[in-house]
């Protein structure tokens, strides 16, 4: 019996004119592993001889060959305490969701509250020198004195 093939994520991508166009598909655990081809299925054949050929070159050369990164499968198990899953439950039903709905919800709200107070904890680190920039220019343009205008009539 055949040993069943390691199976590697990849990402498909359109190519630009400027690229070449068709598609680009790269394995992102396998550093250099990558295809192209004029159509996303195109490039899903030649990708799938580009990983033969990488893992038997590294074989051949004894390199490592790193295995394929997890995929999430969007499930997961928790635990909660009693009261807090009776307050899940009960504000699930106050909001007519079900559970499950109500803690993604949840969690995608937190997720996104977190990363907005990351972006501003970095934008408040940064030294204010567009802003000192900004405030140069204004008080430049208040020196400047713009051309009278000449108005045209309509006949």
């Amino acid at each position: 019996m055949k040993p069943k093939p390691i199976e590697y994520p990849f990402e498909i991508r359109p190519l630009s004119s400027e690229e070449g166009g068709g598609y680009l598909i790269t394995f992102p655990d396998l550093p250099g592993c990558l295809s192209d081809g004029e159509t996303p299925e195109e490039a899903i054949r030649n990708g799938r001889d580009a990983l033969k050929s990488w893992l038997k070159t590294a074989e051949e050369y004894g390199d490592e060959i790193p295995l394929p990164s997890t995929q999430a499968s969007g499930k997961f198990v928790q635990r909660f305490p009693k009261s807090l899953h009776a307050q899940l439950i009960t504000r699930a039903k106050s909001e007519g969701v079900s559970l499950n709905t109500l803690v993604v919800s949840l969690v995608a709200q937190g997720l996104g509250r977190r990363q907005g107070e990351a972006v501003d904890r970095f934008a408040s680190s940064r030294p204010r020198k567009i802003e000192r920039k900004i405030l140069k220019v204004i008080g430049s343009m208040q020196d400047f004195k713009a051309p009278a205008r000449k108005s045209i009539q309509a006949k």
